[in-house]
C-alpha cells in the first residue's frame, strides 16, 4: 500500500472519529464548561505532571539501554524530547524511528539496538495497560454503557502485545528454530521480505543479549510505574478542573473523575490510540476518552463537559510535547526537515 493511500485512510479514520466525537455534543454547555473551568490551578499542576512523565520515560529508556552504553542525561533527554515530538508530527509512523536515529547520533549505540529498546518499551507498556484494564474491568458493572467495546479492545490489545512478547522470548531462546519456521512459511510466499524480517529478528535477538543488569532493570520498572501512575492521576486531576466554578449561573454540568476512573480512562485511551489515525492520534484519542467516560458518567455530562475535557486534554498534551521537542531541537542546533528527510530515506531503503 502506497504512503498516500495510508495517509488517506488514516485521515478518513480521523474524520470519522471526530464526527463521532462531536455528533451528540451539547454545544452551549460545552462552551460554558470551557469558559468556566479552573484553568490556572488545573493547567499549572498538570504541566508539572507532564514534566514528571517526560523525565520518567526518558530515564527509563536510559536504564533499558544501559546494557549497551550508559548515555549521559543531556544526550538522552535531547533524543527523547525531539523523538517524541517527531512521533506526534510525522505521518506514516516515521516518528517511531526518530528516537533510535537521534540516540545513535549522540552515542555509540547502533540504531537497530536502540530500536529494540523502543520495541521492548512498547511491548511492556502494552502488556501493563492490557492487564491493568482487564483488572479494572472486574470492578465495573457488566451492564455499563459501552463496556463491551472496551472489553473487545482490551482483549485485542492483550493478544497483540502478549504475542509480541512471546515471539521475542521464543526468538531469544530458540533462534534457529524460529528463523527456520519463518523461511519455510513466509519464505515460500515472499523470500525477499522474509530475509528482511529475518535480519530484523537477528538484530533484536542480538540486542536482547545485552539487556541491563538487575539494578537498571529494577530502575526501569520503577520509572515505568511512576510514568503510568502520573499519567492516570494527571488525567483525573485535569478532568476535575472542569468543575463549572466560574459558570456564574449559566447552564453547566460539572465533570468529576476519581482515581479509579482516571486509570480506567487512561487504559481505554491507550487502546484507542492503537487505531491508525492522523499524526498525534487526532480523533481516536478524543473518541476513546468519550467512550471511557461513558462507562461511568451520564451521556449529558459526556456530551458537554466531557467533550470539552477530551479535546483540551489532547491539545495540551500535544502542544506540551511539541514545544519541549522544539526547544531541545533548537538548543541542539538540529533541523527538523533534515531529520525527517533522513528518517524517510531510511524507511524507503529498509534500514529502519
Amino acid at each position: 500500500m502506497s504512503r498516500w493511500i495510508k495517509l488517506g485512510v488514516s485521515l478518513a479514520i480521523t474524520v470519522v472519529c471526530l464526527w463521532w466525537t462531536f455528533k451528540n455534543t451539547h454545544w452551549a454547555e460545552m462552551w460554558v464548561a470551557l469558559a468556566s473551568a479552573n484553568w490556572l490551578t488545573t493547567l499549572s499542576v498538570y504541566l508539572v505532571v507532564l514534566a514528571v512523565i517526560h523525565v520518567a520515560r526518558t530515564l527509563r529508556w536510559g536504564n533499558l539501554m544501559s546494557g549497551l552504553e550508559k548515555v549521559p542525561f543531556k544526550q538522552l533527554n535531547e533524543a527523547s524530547a525531539i523523538g517524541f515530538m517527531m512521533l506526534i508530527i510525522l505521518p506514516f509512523r516515521l516518528g517511531e524511528f526518530a528516537r533510535p536515529f537521534l540516540i545513535a547520533q549522540r552515542s555509540g549505540i547502533r540504531r537497530s539496538a536502540a530500536m529494540t529498546s523502543v520495541v521492548l518499551e512498547r511491548i511492556i507498556d502494552g502488556l501493563i495497560i492490557a492487564i491493568l484494564l482487564r483488572g479494572l474491568m472486574f470492578f465495573v458493572p457488566e451492564d455499563a454503557h459501552d463496556i463491551e467495546r472496551v472489553r473487545v479492545g482490551a482483549n485485542l490489545m492483550f493478544l497483540v502485545f502478549f504475542s509480541g512478547f512471546c515471539f521475542l522470548l521464543l526468538a531469544r531462546w530458540k533462534h534457529d528454530f524460529v528463523i527456520g519456521v519463518m523461511r519455510k512459511t513466509m519464505g515460500r510466499i515472499s523470500p525477499g521480505l522474509t530475509e528482511k524480517v529475518v535480519g530484523i529478528v537477528d538484530g533484536f535477538v542480538g540486542a536482547l543479549k545485552q539487556l541491563p543488569d538487575g539494578k537498571n532493570m529494577a530502575l526501569f520498572f520503577l520509572w515505568t510505574a511512576i510514568y503510568w501512575v502520573a499519567n492516570g492521576a494527571g488525567m483525573a486531576w485535569f478532568a476535575n478542573g472542569f468543575d463549572c466554578s466560574g459558570a456564574a449561573g449559566r447552564a453547566c454540568v460539572p465533570l468529576h473523575l476519581d482515581l479509579f476512573q482516571g486509570y480506567f480512562l487512561l487504559c481505554v485511551v491507550i487502546v484507542g490510540m492503537m487505531i491508525p489515525a492522523a499524526p498525534g492520534s487526532a480523533g481516536t484519542a478524543q473518541l476513546a476518552l468519550l467512550i471511557g467516560m461513558g462507562v461511568f458518567l451520564p451521556q449529558d455530562i459526556v456530551n458537554s463537559s466531557g467533550v470539552a475535557y477530551a479535546n483540551v486534554l489532547w491539545a495540551v498534551q500535544i502542544i506540551q510535547q511539541v514545544l519541549v521537542g522544539l526547544f531541545f531541537l533548537v538548543r541542539s542546533h538540529g533541523s527538523f526537515s533534515d531529520i525527517a528527510g533522513k528518517l524517510s530515506d531510511q524507511a524507503k531503503t529498509g534500514e529502519a
